[in-house]
């Protein structure tokens, strides 16, 4: 008798959960015991089922795929077989290498489905862990673009448009060529996903992309202003100043 692989399914797309739940069940050794639409239920629910393989969205809103994996890694939960399910690029894909057992990209056929479930089922009990672990620290691919809803409209901006980035309670305000845009998502999560090279946090409340900025400006003993470009000025602590000055290779 063929041991029984269970799966858990991850996406806040309900059609997407509905056509990965249709290719799993037309496998007699695949048994789904959880679905879930968000990644904080997603947590609760691999904890709980303990599931072989997961089928995991990268692209969540406020607890993302890879904080998924990270919450249960931090925990010291085992990890399954993970499987991501993306909307990523091919280029940004390359960063997944071979850390995660495989990748969806959506859309995608039923024949790369079924190989990467099968990929999956001959990887399930292997201690996916350091694999993991690497690619959270090493290999998260940094975000080309930002999906802003508004007015029943949803806008594409390049993350290099973005003159800076403001904390607004449990949203953070997008300052670009002028305009402000509030996305829902914290400092800490949108910090984590761009690139490091291009975007700093000057403070707490404020991340500013190296681009824009014209000028460090002595402001008193301790602090400095980053004037942008367009006049914007933001304070720079000293501790944050020889932060920069490090990842810039230059004293300030």
């Amino acid at each position: 008798m063929a041991h029984i692989v269970t799966v858990a399914i991850v996406d806040d797309e309900p059609l997407a959960r509905e056509g990965l739940r249709a290719l799993l069940v037309g496998d007699r050794d695949v048994q789904v015991v959880a679905e879930c639409a968000d990644g904080q239920a997603a947590i609760e629910a691999i904890r709980r089922t303990k599931p072989d393989i997961v089928f995991l969205d990268v692209q969540m809103p406020e607890v993302d795929g890879f904080d998924v994996i990270r919450a249960l890694a931090d925990a010291g939960d085992p990890l399954p077989a993970v499987v991501f399910v993306t909307a990523y690029d091919q280029y940004a894909l390359k960063a997944f290498d071979v850390h995660a057992v495989d990748y969806l990209l959506k859309p995608f056929h039923d024949e790369r489905f079924a190989e990467a479930l099968a990929r999956a089922k001959a990887r399930r009990g292997e201690d996916m862990t350091e694999r993991i672990a690497r690619l959270l620290d090493e290999r998260k691919p940094k975000i080309m673009r930002v999906l802003v809803k508004t007015g029943g409209r949803v806008l594409f901006i390049r993350a290099d448009e973005i003159d800076w980035i403001e904390a607004a309670d449990y949203y953070v305000k997008l300052h670009v060529a002028g305009k402000v845009h509030m996305l829902r998502e914290s400092m800490a999560a949108l910090e984590a996903r761009l690139d490091p090279e291009l975007f700093f946090r000057v403070h707490r409340s404020a991340i500013v992309n190296l681009e824009r900025v014209r000028e460090l400006q002595p402001f008193s003993r301790r602090e400095h202003v980053l004037v942008l470009r367009d006049g914007t000025r933001l304070r720079l602590t000293r501790s944050r100043r020889e932060r920069l000055a490090e990842l810039l290779g230059q004293r300030l």
